[in-house]
This record gives structure tokens, sequence and C-alpha cells, in this order.
């Protein structure tokens, strides 16, 4: 399933500031001490040349994604124009039937953290709320079963 190319502005800022820590120092650090590693002599069996080409190779691989990623995405303004309903960004209280509370905030595909209670906007969660309003009940299908749950309050 393709992910949706919508970024909160901070993410987004987050994905450029990662691209440009790797490509002016992190990238520059390694290929240094690349060059230091193959001035040692015989590459096969140089360990630290052997582990610098391949982290060499990650950070590369990293890079590519970012730019092509940075390329895709589209930055999505906070909306504030209708703060009872749940919109992209938004973070939202649901009520589960047990009584029990959950928070999750509706974020792009590259921004999700299940710690912070991140979830990407192309969840199935995410996509039941999007267009909710505070007291709406929502049913999603999740790979635990089906769930209910009750728009308590949405934040931006």
């Amino acid at each position: 399933m393709p992910r949706s190319p919508h970024i909160t502005q901070a993410g987004h800022r987050q994905l450029q500031d990662e691209l440009k820590h790797l490509w002016e120092k992190k990238r520059p650090e390694v290929t240094r001490a690349l060059s230091a590693a193959a001035a040692e002599g015989d590459r096969s069996e140089n360990a630290e040349y052997i582990y610098r080409k391949k982290q060499l190779r990650e950070i590369d691989r990293r890079v590519r994604y970012l730019r092509k990623r940075l390329d895709e995405v589209r930055p999505v303004p906070s909306r504030r124009d209708n703060p009872g309903k749940v919109f992209f960004a938004a973070t939202v209280t649901l009520a589960e039937m047990d009584g029990s509370e959950v928070r999750y905030r509706i974020v792009g595909a590259d921004e999700t953290d299940a710690e912070k209670g991140w979830i990407s906007v192309d969840s199935p969660v995410a996509r039941a709320l999007l267009g909710k309003a505070v007291g709406e009940e929502v049913s999603v299908r999740t790979p635990t079963g089906e769930r209910v749950l009750e728009v308590v309050e949405v934040e931006y």
C-alpha cells in the first residue's frame, strides 16, 4: 500500500535535518575513516575498512531514501478552523468501551512513534477518525479485533 504524502511541518523539517546531517557531517567523517583504513594495506582482512564500507553504504541508502521521500511528501499545516473535528496532525483522546482512554496524534507515515502515541494517517484507526467530531463513535477493525472508540477530545 502506498504511503500518504502528508507530513507535519515539523516532520518535514526533521527529515531535512537528518538528510543535511548525514550528507554534510556523517558521510564525510565515514569517508575520511574509510580512506585511512584503506591506506593501512590489505583490504580483504581489514575489519575497519570492511566496517566503514558497510557504514558508507547504509548512509548512502538512507540519503537516497530521504531525497526521494522529501520530493514526495507535502507538509500539511495544522487545521484550527474547526477544533472539535479530527483532521491531520490532531491529537485525539478516545474512550474505549471498557472505560479506559487512549491518546493518539495523527501524523505522516514517516513520523509514526508508538511510544509517543503517534499513528500514521494511513492506519485503520486514523482513517476511521478523520472528519469525526467530539462525542462521535467509530468502529475500527484492527489486528486484535473490532474496537469501538468514542472521540472525547481533539487538540491541535
